[in-house]
């Protein structure tokens, strides 16, 4: 099913980065709030309501994922971010891609499912609270940013683990 509630609160994430393309702390601020409960009642839905789905566990990152880089790259062309911070910033998403890229070269995309994974998570709510800090002109510390490198190789082992987890399953 993909018109179930926590789709549809997934997919207004999408709307919801033109809020943050608006030059107001105030409204970026609602912005990534609202980000934030739609991606907490999401999930919390999809399994209270045992509503959840392969198209679920696609679009829910992949919204987050959207929202994050279009706020990042705003930010970044307003100055408030520097290179070395968005794309330490975004580590897991590569290590998502090297991932996919390994899945696809390997022949084993079709045999994997998809599903959040812990470091994801983690990353997800990290990134909007610095989202929320740089939109508020807080200093985030460096260290911050070295987590989600940390949280980039993490999420590249777990999917890693789950990957053969799976194949051994299939043997």
């Amino acid at each position: 099913m993909i018109f179930t509630p926590s789709n549809f609160l997934s997919l207004l994430r999408g709307p919801l980065v033109l809020l943050f393309a608006v030059d107001s702390t105030f409204y970026r601020s609602i912005a990534i709030f609202l980000a934030i409960a739609s991606d907490v009642l999401d999930g919390y839905l999809a399994r209270r309501y045992r509503m959840t789905s392969q198209i679920g566990a696609c679009l829910d990152p992949l919204m987050d994922k959207f929202f994050v880089f279009i706020a990042v790259g705003i930010l970044m062309r307003e100055g408030k971010f520097a290179s070395w911070e968005a794309v330490t910033l975004l580590s897991r998403d590569f290590a998502i891609l090297t991932f996919a890229l390994y899945l696809a070269v390997k022949g084993k995309w079709s045999n994997f499912q998809f599903r959040s994974i812990w470091a994801g998570k983690v990353t997800t709510t990290l990134q909007f609270f610095v989202l929320l800090g740089v939109t508020n002109n807080l200093i985030i510390p460096v260290c911050l940013f070295w987590c989600f490198v940390v949280l980039g190789v993490l999420a590249l082992f777990e999917l890693y683990f789950i990957e053969h987890q799976i194949v051994r399953s299939l043997d």
